[in-house]
């Protein structure tokens, strides 16, 4: 067997409330940061999606450099890395501690050599450096707090303006940079200023809802844009590719178009109400697409030429993905640690919400019916219904914490809790299975449950419908029971657990198969099996996804390293009862891989 990587959905920004989350683009792509990975965002083609895993703490922007070779990105203990963009290895330039805290932004200059990195450090603000050596090129000094942004002019002679809580925007020569003076035109927290590509202006906004607009070389203050003010902080302000307008991204849920010469907004996007619809960052995409990033992680794509609201909306998850279950035809769904549920369409790589009353925390689990019906389980303690795209209404209240979920032939969903078993169906409790052990894992295949258990064991049950009957123990596994699933045909049955081990049991005859799958270095959290039961791929907190054959149980294809921090859910979607599958792979990253897996005879 063997397979590649066919496709990645990537989850949404990070965001936090109240403050300025930077974006930036290149071409037609946008890059942005999401807990530990970088995204780099094809607009045209969402399947186009790369992450980059390469840093241990948490990242806060990424820049391309204008040569578009490179790639420079910060994190939270303010580590700088550089890496190649072009070649499918992102190979590390060069990996630089810059200050001691959290990095707020960074800019490269004109030439690709020269970095600016700045944030919130306990020694000083800001560090000038070379990208390929690291080398200091100057100062960034005149700050007394934390620093939000830096702009440099791309253009020679070269300038920088760096943005800070102190509400002073300090003008940089260089290179090597070196302080020119101070300005104070804002009043409160200056979230982020911006150079024009022309690099005749810079625009400067703040929480005191100011815009300002500055002589590129020289510093000196050009304007204050006072016509139609936004009524909220202003996070965010980026520039026209033809250096005429600028756009600027608002916490009062507005974007707004303003026109340097007329010194006017000339268009007003509203994005609602509500706070998941604040605007906290923004960047110029291509000749007319401004992408504003709302509260909720939502991307919203403005054409700068039409319409009153935006042209296109890219959602999906802002935290790791918990769960997956199939929706339909070339659609699946998954459901995430915040409580959202996302369906994907395998084809185009489009993401869309799931609507309704969903969960409000953790979903554990997403069971798919045979009706096209889709139960999810959370943290809130409910199970709900999903049906067509949305959150039916429909939910149950369990009688403790859920741990895993499953939904029979009959339309009848068990729960597994810590003292027991529900069984719910037509949004009712119909039968509740009190257990003397603790279940852990759930699995079902017509009138037949399986529940595993933290003693190691897994005991089946007929379902007669209004109860459950235990017909059998079956034993091989040597940790707690994390995942079971049957073979589509019945016959089989594939219990993995928090060892690694996953054990093959048949179910007809109550024995084990084989115990031989047993790759895995750390807990099993998913398995899912091929429709002519064959194989069986399974995802685990190592990262690492393996596909097992039934026929010949020593063989397997290993996708190392397939979700990086763990991969907590796997699907095979489509036909794949051929010589070839197509899987799916989500998990601690938040982003979803296409894999396309090669049986061999």
């Amino acid at each position: 067997m063997s397979f590649k990587q066919t496709s990645l959905f990537s989850p949404l920004p990070t965001t936090t409330r109240g403050v300025s989350t930077k974006l930036s683009a290149h071409k037609d792509k946008i890059i942005y940061t999401n807990g530990k990975a970088v995204i780099i965002r094809d607009l045209n083609n969402p399947l186009l999606a790369t992450a980059y895993s390469g840093h241990v703490q948490n990242t806060t922007v990424a820049r391309m450099s204008p040569s578009g070779y490179y790639c420079a990105s910060a994190d939270a203990m303010g580590t700088v890395r550089i890496w190649d963009t072009v070649g499918e290895d992102q190979v590390l330039k060069g990996e630089y501690k810059v200050i001691a805290g959290r990095i707020n932004d960074l800019e490269w200059d004109g030439e690709s050599k020269r970095i600016i990195a700045v944030g919130d450090g306990r020694e000083k603000f800001g560090h000038a450096f070379m990208m390929d050596s690291g080398s200091s090129t100057g100062e960034i000094s005149g700050h007394s707090k934390a620093i939000n942004a830096v702009a440099i002019r791309h253009q020679r002679p070269f300038r920088a303006a760096t943005a800070g809580d102190d509400a002073l925007i300090i003008f940089h020569q260089g290179a090597p940079y070196k302080y020119d003076k101070t300005i104070k035109t804002h009043t409160k927290f200056v979230q982020d200023v911006r150079y024009a590509p022309s690099g005749d202006h810079f625009a400067s906004v703040g929480s005191d809802s100011k815009v300002f607009v500055y002589d590129g070389k020289t510093g000196d203050t050009v304007a204050e844009f006072t016509d139609s003010p936004h009524k909220g902080s202003i996070m965010a302000c980026a520039w026209s590719p033809d250096s005429k307008s600028f756009a600027t991204s608002s916490a009062d849920c507005t974007v707004k178009l303003w026109d340097v010469e007329t010194r006017k907004a000339t268009s007003t996007w509203s994005l609602g109400s509500g706070v998941n619809n604040q605007q906290v960052g923004n960047v110029w995409s291509r000749e007319a697409d401004i992408v504003s990033l709302s509260l909720s992680g939502d991307l919203n794509v403005f054409d700068s030429r039409v319409g009153d609201k935006p042209a296109r909306v890219f959602t999906g998850p802002q935290k790791s993905i918990t769960s997956v279950a199939p929706a339909g035809s070339g659609t699946f769904l998954a459901g995430t640690a915040d409580g959202r549920v996302v369906e994907y369409s395998v084809g185009s790589g489009e993401a869309a919400a799931v609507d309704g009353q969903g969960h409000t925390s953790i979903i554990v689990g997403l069971a798919a019916a045979p009706d096209g019906k889709v139960f999810s389980a959370g943290y809130d303690d409910h199970v709900r219904e999903i049906a067509a795209t949305s959150f039916s209404g429909a939910s149950v209240a369990t009688a403790a914490q859920p741990k895993a979920i499953a939904a029979a032939a009959d339309g009848t969903v068990f729960v597994v809790e810590a003292n027991g078993v529900e069984a719910i169906r037509n949004n009712q409790k119909v039968a509740h299975l009190a257990t003397k052990y603790a279940p852990s894992a759930v699995g079902t295949s017509g009138a037949l449950v399986a529940v595993g258990g933290e003693d190691h064991k897994i005991r089946l049950h007929d379902w007669s419908g209004t109860a459950l009957k235990e017909v059998a123990v079956l034993e091989g596994n040597k940790g707690v029971l994390s995942a079971l699933a049957f073979s589509p045909d019945g016959a089989m049955l594939a219990a993995g657990d928090s060892s690694g081990r996953i054990v093959l049991f048949d179910v007809n005859q109550k024995t084990m198969i084989t115990g031989r799958w047993s790759f895995h270095s750390a807990r099993v959290n998913s398995l899912t099996w091929t429709a002519d039961s064959k194989h069986c791929a399974s995802g685990s907190l190592d990262t690492h996804v393996y596909v097992w054959s039934v026929a010949n149980p020593i063989r397997n294809v290993a996708l190392k390293n397939a979700g990086p921090g763990g991969v907590n859910a796997v699907l095979w979607i489509g036909d794949n009862t051929g010589k070839s599958g197509t899987l799916a792979s989500a998990g601690a990253d938040g982003c979803v891989r296409g894999w396309e897996v090669t049986f061999h005879a």
